[in-house]
């Protein structure tokens, strides 16, 4: 099967999510003419309006990101912080034997944003930290409060 991509608004701009395979490989924001779609892109649609209807707090959909080794251990790390949760750089590095600098490195290169929630993990003490997507922190704290998190700076 060929790369495929579906376009879709959402509250955060117009996003595009990409398969190749049985996976999702991509989530980015702007959109690309829509051709071919399949099953799982239909259902990754529907599992994002969901989400940001506040319907959706787990998405359900595989996802090959392409990233090191390192990378894809923190994507997978971030997977598990829940819905309306959060953890700290520090924290994170911590739980998978890391550094912070290295877990924010991989978030901002995270392909699959929102999907693998990358905007769930904060600086010390609370701080926004930075948000490599589309509006940057402002969409991360739209995403954040989307969530139930009240930030408190």
């Amino acid at each position: 099967m060929s790369t495929l991509d579906l376009s879709l608004d959402s509250p955060v701009g117009p996003l595009t999510v990409t398969q190749d395979g049985g996976a999702l490989v991509a989530l980015d924001w702007g959109a690309r003419a829509n051709g071919e779609t399949s099953p799982l892109l239909a259902e990754a649609k529907r599992q994002l309006d969901a989400y940001f209807a506040g319907a959706l707090d787990a998405f359900d959909l595989p996802v090959a990101p392409a990233g090191t080794a390192h990378q894809r251990k923190v994507w997978r790390a971030m997977q598990e912080i829940p819905f309306g949760g959060y953890q700290s750089y520090g924290a994170l590095s911590a739980a998978i034997g890391s550094s912070p600098r290295a877990v924010g490195t991989a978030c901002g290169r995270n392909p699959i944003p929102i999907i693998i929630p990358c905007h769930r993990v904060l600086a010390a003490g609370g701080g926004i930290g930075g948000y490599s997507g589309s509006g940057g922190t402002a969409t991360k704290r739209y995403l954040l409060s989307l969530e139930g998190v009240a930030l408190t700076s």
